[in-house]
């Protein structure tokens, strides 16, 4: 009777998770008599399952459900919305009993003869016309017939999810195997043994897909409550909303689903409540009185990609920077160097909402930084497309499986390790020019672009001197903040089995699991989150700390030894890089002086008696799509720029005054003048990055954009315009600018590894 009782709570709850949303859509068309049907047919099997294993007081809630709805399909009962709300509230009863069953816990069984009572009551008082009682067209045979032939052919089995670990962990163990098998048995040199391995490793690989595929479920079981959730949201407020569901077929692993669960509520919560207008309110914005929300899921590649998109009012940034600079005001001069896409992401600061009331439900923006958080661990990211008065776009981006990982294989204190992809923003060269290391103390500071990062060493955390300085910077973001990682090298970036680690390694503290790559040998993967808790790493209080510096020096500045000898500064927010050049990059020619990188030429300041032949460093400066070169012979620290500046005699010139810096007087240089001073200052156009492959064309192809004349962008800002757009070949259609369509299949027009005809399609369309 055990196991019995245990299939039916298993079953109940798969059956009512999917129950709440036939009846929404059902009161949403009360005409469709096939989801009636279905509605009736799983409260009836609840009944009858109750009654089988003495389960009386779920026995009599459902019995009550059965005869309501029993009514509604003889055409004695109206199915309004008192009648839908009363079925609903005695399926919640249904499902709190079966999970105190399940606990084995009792509860009370004071309100179920009230929730019967309400049912009974909610009975609609319009008699029935004739019409009415006239019972509707019942399937016709063939559709009958062939969801019986579907029902007949559909087997099911019920595995635990650590059975499924274990399969997974066993086809793991075979594909190590195989693969050692196979690296000596590439020394033979035997025909036969290659044949055979080949269909070995056929028969391995199959074997691994499909053990995969068993912890993969259809993610309409994730979106099985949103109706409910959504019409009792909206119900609460007083709104009026239309929730479409799409890609309910679209498959995810088991594991990923749960962890999307309460996101996914939390954002449809807040779209509904602070997204979508009043109806009033929508009405004189020449909108429709019901509100849309749209949930869609679809697969990219290895991600799986869901989109919750309203027809409301978008996020209001002006207001999330009111309210930051109102609770925090020494943050002016952060915020105010933020652009739109900067200042939609203060979204996830925490606590932080665009609206200033409390409501029944959560604000948007209130605790969505535990939103993405809880998506990152999942290995995802989220990100948002704001439209101000027409609604707005969150987009989930997670892998299929967390069972398999993308990883990035690097060198570090003498090991190989695997390092998850999702938590690296980006890998840097030390000696690029691009990064600063200094040793503070016992530790080490990386200066990147003007922020200071701490650097960690693994050898320093397992004992073992560094054999030399790191070559490499993975720079780690996590909730916490940024941290840099010392590394050897980097040798590739794989997708990869994750499995458990020996219990004793476990317990270092820096690992989260054993990897499997192609060559067979494991490998562990690191702990991004271990590793700074290991190493001591406190970003709260680095945070605080630069809370209170930015009230004391809102401003900063790069400290530099130009080329004419004199130091002078620059403010470092103007600075996008110190680049190294190398003998002969800078050259005078057409009457000015140009810088050649990255195969295009880039303008050069030629002021300060700049000989062209010696320039060996320069800043990168950025404004508004242009760049310019600033030679100097030595980039020294960043400085707190004081709050008063003596006036140049010239403000015509490109000194903007005077700094006092350690008691000495210092040029302040006016970027603004320098781009003013410009031999050539001619805007690029600019080529849009659009759809869900944006990230991807933006890592791979923004220096071949650029050297096609192009500046590259993710998202319009207001008053701009894209001259091109670039898109995977599916997208394409739904590109606001004419788009270049990417294919993913190599010997395709436009293959999206073919540098070469994407820099002529782009030069072609610029002229």
């Amino acid at each position: 009777m055990d196991d019995l009782l245990q299939e039916f709570i298993a079953e109940t709850r798969e059956t009512l998770e999917a129950l709440s949303g036939e009846i929404v859509g059902w009161e949403a068309d009360p005409s469709d008599r096939a989801r009636l049907d279905s509605i009736f047919r799983f409260v009836h099997t609840i009944k009858g399952s109750c009654g089988f294993l003495d389960l009386p007081r779920l026995a009599r809630l459902s019995h009550a459900a059965e005869d309501a709805l029993a009514a509604v399909r003889g055409g004695d009962r109206v199915p309004d919305s008192a009648l839908v709300s009363a079925i609903l509230a005695i399926i919640d009863r249904i499902g709190d009993l079966v999970e105190a069953i399940d606990a084995g816990e009792s509860l009370d069984d004071g309100g179920e003869a009230l929730l019967i009572a309400a049912l009974d009551a909610a009975s609609s008082a319009t008699p029935a016309t004739p019409a009415d009682l006239a019972t509707p067209a019942l399937p016709d045979a063939a559709a009958l017939a062939a969801t019986a032939q579907r029902a007949g052919h559909k087997r099911s089995v019920r595995l635990s999810v650590d059975l499924l670990d274990r399969m997974m962990s066993g086809v793991s163990d075979m594909v190590l195997a195989r693969n050692q098998l196979a690296r000596h048995l590439r020394q033979i040199e035997d025909p036969r043994l290659e044949a055979m391995l080949e269909r070995l490793s056929l028969s391995v690989d199959e074997l691994r897909d499909t053990v995969t595929r068993t912890r993969m479920q259809r993610v309409e079981a994730l979106f099985s409550a949103l109706p409910r959730l959504a019409r009792d949201s909206a119900a609460s407020l007083g709104k009026a909303v239309s929730l479409v569901i799409e890609g309910g077929d679209v498959e995810l692993d088991r594991e990923m689903i749960e962890l999307l669960r309460d996101p996914l509520v939390h954002i449809v919560r807040n779209a509904v409540d602070h997204g979508l207008e009043d109806r009033a309110d929508r009405i004189l914005a020449g909108k429709t009185g019901t509100g849309e929300l749209r949930v869609v899921a679809r697969q990219a590649g290895n991600l799986i990609i869901i989109d919750i998109v309203d027809d409301g009012r978008g996020v209001d940034t002006d207001r999330l920077v009111a309210k930051i600079l109102r609770d925090q005001p020494s943050r002016a001069a952060e915020l105010r160097g933020l652009d739109e896409e900067g200042r939609l992401r203060l979204i996830f600061e925490p606590g932080l909402s665009s609206r200033d009331e409390v409501t029944a439900l959560s604000g948007r923006g209130v605790g969505m930084d535990v939103v993405k958080a809880n998506v990152e661990q999942a290995g995802g990211r989220i990100s948002l497309v704001n439209r101000p008065g027409q609604g707005l776009t969150v987009s989930l981006e997670v892998p299929l499986t967390l069972a398999i990982l993308n990883a990035v294989l690097v060198d570090a204190a003498g090991t190989r390790f695997a390092v998850p992809r999702q938590s690296v923003d980006e890998i840097v060269a030390v000696d690029g020019g691009a990064v600063r290391v200094d040793r503070v103390g016992a530790g080490s500071v990386v200066l990147l672009r003007g922020q200071r990062l701490p650097m960690v060493e693994l050898g320093d955390l397992l004992d073992r001197a560094p054999a030399e300085p790191p070559r490499y910077l993975a720079i780690v973001s996590l909730r916490e903040g940024r941290f840099a990682l010392a590394l050897d090298g980097v040798r590739d970036t794989q997708e990869l089995v994750v499995k458990p680690a020996a219990p004793a390694v476990m317990r270092a503290g820096i690992y989260a699991g054993q990897m499997l790559p192609d060559d067979g040998l494991p490998i562990l993967l690191l702990d991004c989150s271990g590793i700074a808790a290991k190493a001591g790493l406190t970003f709260e209080q680095v945070q605080v700390q630069a809370t209170a510096a930015v009230a004391v020096e809102a401003v900063r500045a790069l400290l530099f030894l130009d080329v004419d000898g004199e130091r002078r500064l620059i403010v470092s927010d103007a600075v996008d890089r110190i680049e190294k050049v190398a003998a002969g990059a800078v050259r005078s020619l057409a009457g000015g002086t140009w810088l050649t990188i990255d195969g295009r030429s880039v303008p050069v300041w030629a002021g300060q008696g700049v000989v062209a032949e010696t320039v060996r460093t320069v800043l990168r400066l950025q404004a508004d799509g242009l760049e310019l070169a600033y030679p100097v012979e030595e980039a020294m620290e960043i400085v707190p720029l004081p709050g008063e500046l003596a006036p140049a005699a010239d403000p015509h010139g490109v000194i903007a005054g005077l700094a006092v810096i350690d008691g000495e007087p210092i040029e302040l240089v006016d970027p603004l003048a320098l781009f003013g001073a410009l031999p050539v200052a001619a805007e690029r156009p600019l080529c849009l990055l659009h759809g869900s492959e944006g990230a991807w064309m933006e890592a791979f192809l923004k220096p071949t954009i650029e050297q096609a004349g192009y500046r590259v962008v993710r998202a319009i800002a207001p008053g701009e315009r894209a001259a091109v757009a670039l898109a995977i070949d599916e997208e394409a259609d739904s590109a606001p600018a004419p788009a270049l369509r990417l294919s993913r299949t190599r010997g395709q027009p436009l293959y999206r590894y073919d540098r070469g005809a994407l820099i002529a399609a782009l030069k072609e369309h610029r002229a």
